[in-house]
């Protein structure tokens, strides 16, 4: 088995707090959508994220670390931040009429902002292997999400 390190566990404690705020800010940005075809893609992307929250607690448990009892200070300002940023959807919902092509921006900017995080996590060397192979796979994915929001961002006006 791997030594767990400090590294290891905020690496886990941090993107299961981002992907549950991802989850709940897909789930925001679903409700404001005024596409029922956005809403849809948005609330899946929202199950997307509490199912990597779940696979990721889950995998950070067979190592001994319970993400839903430590919080690091980089965890507590990733959620904080987080928080900001889900309020921001709220907020630029109401100023522009629930303009999906703003609700889509802001979607964006939180997944560049996940994809820094699983960055920073997967540039550690202490990292386990099949920790880093879940994390890579989940990168991908998200990288593929907001690929897809920039895309439809550019056709929403």
């Amino acid at each position: 088995m791997a030594i767990i390190t400090g590294e290891t566990s905020r690496a886990y404690n941090d993107l299961v707090e981002i992907n549950k705020t991802a989850a709940k800010g897909y789930q925001e940005a679903a409700e404001e959508a005024s596409s029922a075809e956005l809403k849809s893609q948005l609330s899946k992307m929202s199950q997307q994220r509490a199912q990597f929250a779940s696979e990721l607690s889950q995998h950070a448990q067979q190592y001994g670390i319970n993400p839903e009892e430590t919080n690091t200070i980089e965890g507590l300002a990733a959620d904080a931040a987080a928080a900001v940023h889900r309020g921001w959807i709220n907020i630029k919902s109401a100023i522009t009429g629930q303009d999906d092509a703003a609700i889509l921006g802001e979607c964006e900017t939180g997944d560049a902002t996940a994809l820094s995080a699983y960055e920073t996590a997967l540039k550690s060397n202490e990292l386990p292997a099949e920790a880093r192979t879940v994390i890579q796979k989940q990168h991908g994915e998200i990288l593929s999400a907001k690929n897809w929001i920039t895309q439809q961002k550019s056709t929403v006006r």
